[in-house]
Formats: structure tokens, C-alpha cells, sequence
């Protein structure tokens, strides 16, 4: 901690996309995710790519020449009603992968369109007293 600076919140998250891949994002952004397309900066909006958000959360994909998807870093993103996610993702063929290792959370894995490794977590319900 620090009194020269704080911080405030994540603006974003940058995920890297092939070039060509921005239809096939958008349909599952926003087509299975629901998120709404942001206009990018016309300068920014050259380079390809593109942004969404959804809630309090942003997601900006660019184009990388040389694509590698990423397996091991990923965005963690908090959702209200995990099991409605879970179902919406399968039953548009993307597969759901369960881990019980965080305590306090239910959580999953899923990958993106181009094979980018997202997480999902929601906190579990407090135990209620007796």
C-alpha cells in the first residue's frame, strides 16, 4: 500500500486474436455471452479487433499476428447465476470444465471461439445460522 497512488478498478482485460477472427468473436460475445460491441477509436479500430462489455466487465481482443491461444493466463469474471452460464455455453457447444479448488466459489472453465481459456466464478451462499 501506498499513499503516492491507488487503485480504482480493472478498466479491461486484452485477449489476443488471429486476424480474420473478429465475426466468429462477435458470435460469441455477444451472441453467447450477450455482451454489447463497444465502437473502437477510429485509429484503434485499423488495427482489427474488438471490445465488449457486459456488466461491470470489458473484454478488448486484438489482433496478434503470430496467435497462440492463451491456456494458462485467463480472466476470471464473476457471474450471478453460474448454472445459467454453464447451460447457455454447452448448449452452444462450447464445453464447461467444473473445478472445486477455490474455496468460497463455484467456478468453471470454458474456452472463447478461438480458443482462449476464460474462468467463471461465482461466490457460494454464506451458511445461514440455525
Amino acid at each position: 500500500m501506498t499513499d503516492e497512488f491507488s487503485f480504482v478498478r480493472l478498466d479491461h482485460v486484452q485477449l489476443d486474436i488471429p486476424a480474420g477472427a473478429e465475426d466468429e468473436c462477435r458470435a460469441f460475445w455477444n451472441g453467447v455471452l450477450g455482451m454489447d460491441e463497444l465502437p473502437k477509436p477510429p485509429v484503434l479500430a485499423a488495427r482489427g479487433g474488438c471490445w465488449f462489455r457486459g456488466g461491470g466487465v470489458e473484454v478488448h481482443l486484438g489482433v496478434t499476428p503470430d496467435f497462440r491461444p492463451a491456456r494458462k493466463g485467463h480472466p476470471g469474471i464473476l457471474v450471478h447465476s453460474l448454472d445459467a452460464l454453464a447451460e447457455r455455453l454447452a448448449a452452444h457447444g462450447h464445453e464447461v470444465v467444473w473445478d472445486d479448488n477455490l474455496p468460497g466459489h463455484r467456478r468453471f472453465y470454458a474456452d472463447d471461439t478461438v480458443g482462449n481459456r476464460l474462468e467463471f466464478l461465482e461466490p457460494e451462499a454464506a451458511p445461514t445460522e440455525a
